[in-house]
C-alpha cells in the first residue's frame, strides 16, 4: 500500500487487515461518559457500550484522516462482547473484506472492524461501508 496520507481505491486490497491504532481506557473518562451519556451505568462494570463505540471511532476516523475516503456510507453489524474495565488497553484493526468499483472515479470498501483487548479477545466489532476516491 502507497503512503497512508494517499490512500486511495487501488491502494487497498481484498483481505488486507490494518492496525487502526491503541487507546486506554481511562477511570476519569469511563466516570465522566457514564454520568453524562449514561445514566445509571455503574463504572464499575466497565466502559459502556456507548463509549466503546467512541473509542472505536476515535481510532479509525484518526486513522483514516488522510485517506481519499470521502464518506463512510454505513456503520452496521454491531457487536459489544465485553465492557473492558479502566486501564485496560485496546486496539483496533480493520479487515477489508471486499471493493466494488462504482464509475471511474469511486469506489466502495467493505471492511469489518474489531476492537481488541490486551489478551486479544474481542471487545466490539462492526462492518463498515465506505465510498473511496478512484487514482
Amino acid at each position: 500500500m502507497s503512503d497512508p496520507l494517499h490512500v486511495h481505491f487501488e491502494d487497498i486490497d481484498n483481505g488486507q487487515v490494518l492496525q487502526l491504532g491503541a487507546i486506554a481506557v481511562d477511570e476519569a473518562g469511563v466516570e465522566a461518559f457514564a454520568e453524562r451519556f449514561a445514566p445509571g451505568w455503574d463504572p464499575a462494570y466497565g466502559a459502556p457500550d456507548a463509549m466503546i463505540y467512541a473509542l472505536w471511532s476515535r481510532l479509525a476516523t484518526e486513522k483514516a484522516a488522510g485517506w481519499a475516503q470521502t464518506k463512510v456510507l454505513a456503520v452496521d453489524g454491531l457487536r459489544f462482547l465485553r465492557n473492558p474495565p479502566p486501564g485496560e488497553l485496546l486496539r483496533a484493526r480493520m479487515t477489508v473484506m471486499g471493493k466494488d468499483p462504482v464509475g471511474d472515479e469511486k469506489g466502495i470498501v467493505i471492511a469489518q472492524h474489531d476492537l481488541l483487548d490486551e489478551g486479544g479477545r474481542l471487545v466490539f466489532s462492526c462492518l463498515t461501508r465506505a465510498l473511496f476516491t478512484r487514482r
